[in-house]
């Protein structure tokens, strides 16, 4: 029964860490089309930015737990807003960090996705995303952020085990454009949206205040985060 289960964990073990192999060109193109249409077109994009949320605010919550601070709760909110809350120093650079991981996890999550993809680890990409959703989930703490989170993880469970390589693969790279893509806006809407004189408390403005840098230098590193992920993540997935 022992060296039953031990072949059957190691044949899954290969399974998850093994390559597959790349999709088509046309593939990896329509995908990046698909992303595109759901980022740039207003209307869609205050649905799918919802997704982008999740990595922003989860990208606070584990960046909190790196630098030793302890994580109380994460709420997603239908207007695509969210709020991550952790105990700690209110001060030093755990706070700092863990600020500002927002803005920058969905590029960088989109970057590591596409180093994934370029080396043929479709499985362990959305492996890995499935069980970040997961842990995620324990830590919500309101009704429609739970609702979010079981219908996004529902989506990559279904995908990670009932679908066939091709569909997963489609998948695998839509998810990572759309992360790639979708990573880029949300800095430009909050810098017009402070601008036009709100989100005064914004995570650049609790920088500001966390390291007396200004906050419109913490919106130039957002944006090179951004965009300089978009370029080697693309590259990557277009196999330049």
């Amino acid at each position: 029964m022992d060296s039953t289960a031990t072949a059957s964990l190691a044949s899954l073990w290969d399974e998850v860490s093994g390559t597959q192999p790349d999709p088509d060109l046309w593939v990896v193109l329509a995908t990046l089309a698909a992303a595109l249409a759901v980022v740039i077109p207003h209307g869609l994009w205050r649905i799918s930015r919802n997704a982008i949320t999740i990595a922003h605010e989860g990208g606070h919550g584990l960046v909190a737990l790196l630098t030793g601070r302890t994580l109380t709760g994460i709420r997603l909110h239908s207007d695509t807003s969210g709020l991550t809350v952790s105990r700690g120093k209110p001060h030093g650079i755990g706070m700092i960090l863990t600020a500002a991981a927002g803005y920058t996890a969905p590029p960088l999550l989109g970057l590591g996705g596409a180093a994934l993809l370029g080396a043929g680890r479709i499985t362990l990409l959305l492996w890995l995303a499935t069980a970040l959703l997961l842990i995620m989930l324990v830590m919500i703490r309101n009704a429609y952020g739970a609702l979010t989170m079981i219908v996004t993880g529902g989506l990559f469970v279904l995908v990670s085990w009932l679908a066939g390589p091709q569909v997963q693969a489609a998948f695998a790279y839509v998810v990572v454009w759309f992360l790639l893509l979708g990573g880029v806006r949300p800095a430009f809407e909050l810098q017009a949206k402070r601008a036009r004189g709100g989100a005064g408390d914004s995570d650049a403005d609790q920088l500001s205040r966390l390291t007396h840098v200004p906050a419109g230098l913490w919106f130039f590193l957002f944006h090179a985060v951004s965009l300089c992920s978009l370029i080697g993540g693309g590259r990557w997935l277009l196999d330049l």
